[in-house]
């Protein structure tokens, strides 16, 4: 059960979320904020994945919303979904490329589509509202989302992963506009010539006379031969890199004939290259009915600090370089920017923590006690080092953030323990075979 908060006056949207959330047998409580402060101040303290803003009413100041999101974007990122007035705004606002928003749509659109938005959220509870935590513990995020024709679906899908790429540090700015151009293209070739059947001379004719794809798109995908087809959208995302795949429902095409043309400029019929050149190589099957690609994730570094510790003292340390030693007489904060740092207990490594951990020394921070371990860098790499005494005066200004260190703190406790459980059952499984090898006199 989660909660997802809706700012909005408009009764006719705020009703459509609401009603949509009952439908959803209480999947999702709806969270009506009507005021700008009340808005941040949930924002702040709850910190949802999921936020619903209304840029299309006027009594609601979303422009100021936004802005004390991308003040603070290491705390509040996260999937905006916008509703505006008209398609005037909804082109401005897709033109900004915020990696926070995952959908623009049109009032009349977001309250017919209330129930299918929650439906898109239900099926990817896990990938939404889960961020990083299979980062954090080391193993790798694979699966998949089944998509329908509908444009709403296919831009949905792809600022999603878009966003959760960039957000859990796996791509920076560069990389994010290279994934999302790919992507986009991918999917909009799987849904126009696999699923919809969309000529080269119908989308020629279309363009020509100023329409917009995504309305042909919108009706082709309902016509009897398409409006059952999917498209089929699979990642596998390690530590080291991340692989996409994009598969149709439709009859495939001779992909190798048109990456042998050139990239010229025209009205369409770039897709595919255009996928080149938004990442270093795409592949196909042998029939043409699903690509894929691959990129580097950039590794050992953050995209975002957070607000309160952006005038803090940066320290830079090269290999093998202490941060601090076990019994040491200190409580400072460490906020890892960059790097690898080994952590020691009498001696013996015990972990390895990177930018995906956060902070270093929080325990002795919250216990005002001494070191509990012996922190080496590996490799170089940049800290923010703050003081404890500074760190509670920021909290004083910023009291959202003792809520989200505790948090941090839970989820390392929720961390350990699932390795525990993992370990026992390990140790258990050992057991019994060494048991089964005795009574077989082995």
């Amino acid at each position: 059960m989660k909660s997802i908060p809706i700012v909005s006056k408009k009764k006719t949207t705020v009703v459509a979320f609401r009603d949509a959330c009952i439908r959803s047998d209480g999947d999702f409580i709806p969270i009506i904020l009507s005021k700008e402060e009340e808005a941040i101040s949930y924002f702040n303290y709850e910190l949802p994945e999921i936020k619903i803003i209304d840029f299309g009413d006027e009594s609601i100041n979303a422009p100021n919303i936004m802005k004390v999101i991308h003040e603070d974007p290491w705390l509040l990122f996260g999937g905006i979904i916008a509703v505006v007035s008209n398609h005037q705004q909804k082109t401005e606002l897709e033109k900004q490329r915020d990696p926070n928003i995952l959908l623009v749509l049109r009032r009349p659109d977001f309250e017919a589509n209330a129930d299918r938005i929650l439906k898109i959220l239900t099926q990817n509870k896990q990938f939404l509202f889960n961020r990083g935590m299979q980062q954090q513990m080391n193993t790798n995020e694979t699966g998949s989302f089944t998509s329908d024709n509908d444009p709403m679906d296919i831009l949905f899908y792809c600022n999603l992963i878009t966003s959760y790429l960039y957000n859990t540090n796996r791509i920076d700015d560069e990389g994010r506009s290279g994934v999302q151009g790919a992507l986009m293209e991918l999917l909009l070739n799987a849904v126009e010539h696999g699923n919809c059947k969309i000529s080269y001379d119908e989308k020629t004719e279309w363009l020509a006379a100023g329409k917009n794809m995504l309305d042909l798109i919108s009706a082709k995908s309902k016509e009897p031969d398409a409006i059952n087809k999917k498209v089929y959208i699979a990642y596998d995302i390690s530590n080291m890199r991340t692989r996409i795949s994009v598969r149709d429902d439709g009859e495939g095409f001779d992909w190798r004939k048109r990456l042998e043309g050139e990239l010229t400029a025209g009205l369409h019929g770039m897709g595919i290259k255009l996928a080149e050149s938004f990442v270093s190589s795409v592949s196909y099957n042998a029939k043409g009915t699903e690509a894929s690609f691959e990129i580097a994730n950039i590794r050992d570094s953050t995209n975002l600090i957070p607000v309160i510790m952006q005038e803090q003292q940066v320290l830079t340390f090269e290999d093998r370089q202490i941060v601090c030693r076990e019994e040491e007489d200190s409580n400072d904060l460490f906020y890892i920017r960059s790097g690898k740092y080994a952590v020691y207990v009498q001696r013996k490594l015990v972990s390895v923590l990177t930018p995906n951990d956060m902070f270093i020394g929080e325990m002795s921070f919250l216990l005002n006690d001494r070191r509990s371990a012996t922190i080496m860098a590996v490799g170089s790499g940049s800290l923010v080092k703050i003081p404890k005494m500074e760190f509670i005066s920021l909290m004083r200004q910023h009291p959202h953030y003792g809520i989200f260190l505790s948090r941090l703190l839970a989820q390392r406790l929720h961390r350990q323990s699932t390795q525990t459980v993992q370990i026992r059952n390990e140790l258990a499984k050992v057991k019994q075979e060494l048991d089964a090898m005795k009574a077989n006199g082995i």
